[in-house]
């Protein structure tokens, strides 16, 4: 089958530290493709480099055989094929959760406000969230914000959906219901890169975990495979029975 991505030898340098040394990953269309790694591995930095929040130092990212690190890639326009849930949600605070969702339909796809607001209510009630439309971020809850976040990036309809540690600031109730919204979206044939350290997650979404370590994809394998291997150190310090494998 055809990558909808394919990331090619992609480097990152920040000063003398380099945090991707060589990165090469195919993701099919409607694929949730799951990656670990110890904090610092360039896990994040993968992501970032995917839509270009920062420019990788070399490599290549192509979305749908379209080379986008090429300096006279639309950059706008790559963040609407390619979207980003940031791990602290990154809601715009003075704005409701409806606003949220409209002001990159208002700004960058040029709608009217009716057809912005639509649209926006749309994606909202897809999370539950239309009666929470009204409120600000301040008084949402965690899992409240984790949906407007998503319904904001939905709202433009991207080929793929970056998540990074989506349940990091959710308890394991709200984790579950994470994990049953990526599954749902992925149903609906939404592609999906998601950066994780919670090992069940991870299980629920894809049987296939990308594990990198140290700026270098390190083993592909499902997360109960990892968890028994002891003959990697590092695969058993990050996967081993202590992690509490379900």
């Amino acid at each position: 089958m055809t990558s909808i991505l394919s990331i090619r030898n992609l480097t990152k340098t920040f000063g003398e530290q380099q945090v991707l040394r060589g990165v090469s990953l195919d993701v099919a269309p409607a694929e949730i493709k799951v990656i670990m790694g110890s904090s610092g591995c360039g896990k994040s930095t993968l992501l970032r480099c995917i839509n270009r929040l920062v420019d990788p130092t070399s490599g290549s990212v192509f979305l749908n055989g379209q080379d986008v690190t090429l300096p006279s890639t639309d950059v706008r326009w790559l963040r609407q094929q390619i979207g980003f849930v940031f791990q602290q949600f990154a809601l715009f605070r003075h704005l409701t959760a409806l606003d949220n969702v409209t002001l990159a339909l208002l700004k960058l796809r040029r709608m009217s406000r009716q057809e912005a607001v639509q649209k926006a209510m749309h994606e909202l009630e897809k999370f539950d969230m239309a009666d929470h439309a009204g409120k600000f971020p301040s008084e949402l809850s965690g899992g409240q914000k984790q949906r407007v976040a998503i319904a904001r990036v939905l709202a433009m309809d991207p080929k793929v959906l970056l998540m990074d540690e989506p349940t990091s600031a959710l308890d394991p109730v709200k984790s579950r219901e994470v994990s049953h919204l990526l599954t749902g979206l992925n149903q609906e044939g939404v592609t999906i890169i998601c950066v994780t350290h919670d090992l069940t997650l991870a299980s629920s979404l894809s049987e296939r975990i990308t594990f990198i370590h140290e700026g270098l994809i390190h083993a592909q394998d499902s997360v109960q495979a990892l968890a028994t291997r002891t003959d990697d150190p590092i695969i058993h310090r990050f996967f081993g029975q202590d992690q509490g494998v379900a």
